[in-house]
């Protein structure tokens, strides 16, 4: 008898420096689709602005910034001292 192993492999966020849409946006769009096909789930935690800022060198403040525009448009929630979470059910498109 075998055992099956699944593993979740989340790809890496890229941000592309060469294109005029702004990094934080760039960072904001693929968090997003992340909550919309599911790789994120319903209060799934979004990763930490540290493993953000290592991953895509970003700043600090552009980090939050792309947190902050999803949740004013109801992708995301806060928890102080907590994280960023996925709201259980996705705004209107």
């Amino acid at each position: 008898m075998t055992s099956m192993v699944t593993l979740l492999i989340m790809e890496r966020l890229v941000i592309d420096l060469h294109v005029p849409e702004p990094s934080y946006r760039q960072l904001a769009s693929q968090l997003r689709e992340r909550i919309r096909d599911g790789r994120i789930g319903p209060r799934g935690e979004l990763p930490s602005i540290t493993a953000m800022v290592q991953e895509t060198g970003l700043a600090v403040g552009t980090v939050r910034h792309a947190i902050a525009v999803l949740v004013d448009e109801g992708w995301a929630y806060t928890v102080p001292g907590r994280g960023t979470y996925a709201t259980e059910k996705q705004p209107e498109s």
